[in-house]
């Protein structure tokens, strides 16, 4: 192990992940292509961080058609997707090329151009029909896309429009179901809130595309992953770390690349040997610490008389001897915070918390 020589850490977490910081996920890319290659839109469910994102720009870029990716919860209001859509789309065509369209805009939008950067910005009055301004965005961008060439639109936690203005899925549906040279991707971690908009029959959006709950990463191919790139400094001991490392992690993509950048950090830097996983963990515990503080804290006694039951080594919910329906109020409650995942079952979303709550509240 060549331990004096600085390399570059190998796993990445926290930001889109590309190139040699993807991890595998071939099956997921191949149906995504396939989708695309159709005239068919996708709608994606999974809890936060399992990597929807950085496996659908992976998806999207490799087919090499002109894409706009707007993630909702950044967006306050209708006027505010409008002006980002069409922000996001002069990023792409310049504004030369599609200005003889946007002239028939309804509401013209306020543009201006950054000259040291070619930046675009856009912004419609405060006092401007948002639903005429976002059905004009979006046939702008059904216009200048073409059946050869379709302009393929990613809207991350497409949940949200829930909460952007009344009737709005209603209006963004009759708009999308016009357009001819559209692929959506409609991305969601919410799965009460997703399954509600696309499953329920009296929902504009019902049966709007193909369905597909994204899963954790399978056991095997993330074995392998980690293994390969904490080879150099863990050598012959690689595979037993990264066993170690999914016994935490249980193959969450995000925690998983995160313990496995620690792992490395204290192999490479400190030499750390013996115990690595287990003083990676500690680590990171100690490192939010406060932050865990102050979530118990925030929490109902009744939240955190579950979280502990979830952290022990049955998860028998049963033993709460609670009502059934405050226990299940509880658990949507959690889950919709983004403190509780259910996968094969349910289970605390970030392993860190679960040890900091084994360890100082059990």
């Amino acid at each position: 192990m060549q331990k004096n020589i600085v390399m570059k850490n190998p796993f990445k977490f926290g930001t889109i992940v590309e190139d040699d910081f993807f991890t595998d996920r071939i099956n997921e890319l191949k149906y995504i292509k396939q989708k695309l290659d159709s005239e068919n839109h996708l709608i994606m469910i999974s809890p936060r961080r399992f990597g929807k994102s950085s496996l659908v720009l992976k998806a999207v870029k490799s087919v090499n058609r002109p894409y706009i990716m707007l993630n909702l919860q950044k967006v306050i209001s209708v006027n505010h997707l409008a002006s980002n859509l069409l922000k996001e789309l002069f990023k792409l065509y310049k504004w030369e090329k599609v200005k003889h369209i946007a002239s028939h805009m309804r509401i013209v939008p306020t543009i201006s151009i950054n000259p040291m950067t070619d930046g675009v910005d856009v912004s419609f009055q405060p006092t401007a029909n948002g639903v005429v301004a976002l059905e004009d965005a979006m046939s702008l961008i059904d216009k200048v896309s073409t059946p050869e060439n379709r302009m393929i639109v990613i809207l991350d936690e497409f949940q949200e429009i829930m909460s952007l203005g009344k009737g709005l899925d209603k209006q963004m549906r009759a708009i999308m179901q016009v357009q001819q040279n559209v692929n959506y991707i409609l991305l969601g971690s919410q799965e009460s809130m997703m399954t509600e908009i696309f499953e329920r029959k009296k929902s504009p959006f019902y049966h709007f595309g193909t369905l597909m709950h994204l899963k954790k990463i399978p056991y095997n191919d993330f074995e392998e992953y980690i293994s390969l790139r904490l080879a150099p400094v863990m050598g012959a001991k690689c595979h037993d770390v990264a066993k170690d490392i999914l016994l935490i992690t249980d193959c969450h993509p995000y925690y998983t690349q995160q313990l496995a950048s620690q792992v490395w950090e204290l192999a490479h830097f400190e030499q750390v040997e013996e115990g690595v996983v287990a003083k990676a963990v500690e680590r990171l515990t100690n490192i939010h610490d406060l932050d865990f503080e102050r979530l118990w804290i925030a929490l109902t006694k009744t939240d955190r008389h579950l979280l502990q039951v979830l952290c022990s080594e049955d998860k028998n919910l049963a033993s709460m001897q609670s009502p059934t329906s405050t226990i299940y109020s509880a658990l949507n409650r959690l889950m919709k915070k983004g403190y509780v995942i259910k996968s094969e079952g349910y289970e605390i979303e970030d392993p860190f918390f679960r040890c900091w709550i084994s360890e100082n509240r059990v």
